[in-house]
């Protein structure tokens, strides 16, 4: 009996889920999955678990194909050499495909008493902790968003809309992605739910204290509840095995999202960083991304060259709690133009988002190979602008 190929997948996030999913595709293929927890967590709900509107939790079993193998545990160690990994639970997998999708999570603020009295949300555990501090406070006790990027945009609207009290401390712009008729948008909506959006110079968080946060512009804003959602950061996994990595902690890839140390180790997600050119962190781009990294892999093992990746944006959607919206559009090369839909339709808008998200996920494990994608030309342009860039320094 001919032995099958084996393919380990590290992490059950968006671009985790759908790699595995797609690389079903052969029937020599043996797929694996390891993760800490036992459920799918969609991320871009989380701000919901804070507010009490959902759990953000999907049962594996609705988004991940039959065939794939679910090991819930957490990777230590990736030996690149004898090609296996230590998992925290003990013992070894081996593999002769890795794709490495850990993920994103909670960035060291690097602000004195950020870390001891100001809440993070970018991971579930995060986010339960924070919904009972959240319900202990006083109904009009000042709650404190730090970040003003989709999610301190969706965590202030949320809690705001619930009646809170809510600080949004942007430290420089609204929605730094937004075109400036999305960004008036979204401020006309924050300031109908009663937010405070402190942004411009002078927004710095320098300080959190127990019932404070002080700004560079010298202002203390009173805050019994403070979040922070300014900034993300990578698990050092791929570092701490001795694999190359950018600045930030991610697995550096060629186009094909190839490692540049190992033909059998692959990246997909936040955690990939391709030519040392990262996509925007989005589940947009998460998907599309871990599918072109099982693409990658299958053709290796069928003895065809690799493709480069293609990835063109639509946009972003941000919800403005349960009742407005913003769909902001983008050209393909992902920069955000005049057009969005705000609104009710804008709330409807992204809940479609949302539910289609986990749905692609679903119909590529019924029907592997399913996910198709928008191209982006203008990458190869960056990328040749990269080069050029790079050669002149030298």
């Amino acid at each position: 009996m001919t032995r099958k190929i084996d393919v380990l997948v590290v992490g059950g996030g968006y671009a985790g889920v759908m790699a595995a999913n797609r690389l079903t595709r052969r029937d020599d293929v043996a797929v694996t999955l390891i993760n800490p927890r036992r459920t799918f967590v969609e991320r871009i709900r989380l701000h919901q678990v804070v507010g009490g509107s959902d759990d953000a939790v999907v049962d594996y079993q609705d988004v991940l194909a039959k065939s794939v193998r679910l090991v819930v545990d957490t990777v230590t160690r990736i030996d690149a050499a004898g090609r296996g990994v230590t998992l925290a639970a003990g013992g070894t997998v081996g593999y002769d495909y890795l794709i490495y999708a850990v993920g994103s999570g909670s960035a060291d603020p690097g602000v004195p008493g950020a870390a001891e009295f100001a809440h993070p949300i970018a991971s579930l555990e995060e986010a339960q902790r924070l919904r009972p501090v959240v319900d202990a406070a006083p109904a009009t006790a000042p709650v404190t968003v730090v970040g003003a990027g989709p999610t301190g945009i969706e965590t202030a609207a949320e809690l705001a809309e619930a009646g809170r009290t809510v600080t949004l401390v942007c430290a420089g712009v609204l929605g730094p992605y937004l075109h400036e008729r999305g960004r008036r948008s979204v401020a006309k909506r924050l300031a109908s739910l009663g937010v405070t959006v402190l942004d411009g110079p002078g927004t710095k968080v320098t300080a959190v204290t127990r019932d404070a946060v002080r700004l560079d512009g010298g202002r203390e804003v009173r805050s019994t509840v403070t979040i922070w959602t300014a900034g993300f950061g990578v698990p050092d996994l791929a570092g701490r095995s001795g694999l190359s990595t950018d600045e930030l902690g991610r697995l550096l890839t060629d186009e094909t999202l190839t490692s540049v140390d190992d033909v059998h180790i692959l990246a997909a997600g936040d955690s990939a960083a391709p030519s040392n050119l990262p996509f925007r962190m989005s589940c947009q781009a998460a998907t599309r991304i871990g599918a072109h990294a099982a693409d990658t892999v299958l053709a290796r093992i069928a003895g065809e060259q690799p493709a480069p990746i293609n990835l063109g944006f639509f946009g972003q959607c941000i919800s403005l709690g349960r009742r407005a919206g913003i769909f902001q559009f983008a050209s393909r090369d992902d920069t955000a133009n005049g057009l969005y839909i705000g609104g009710g339709p804008g709330a409807k808008l992204k809940e479609f988002v949302c539910q289609h998200t986990v749905k692609h996920l679903a119909n590529e494990a019924r029907k592997p190979g399913s996910l198709t994608w928008v191209k982006d030309d203008k990458r190869q342009e960056l990328l040749r602008a990269k080069h050029a860039e790079a050669l002149a320094t030298r």
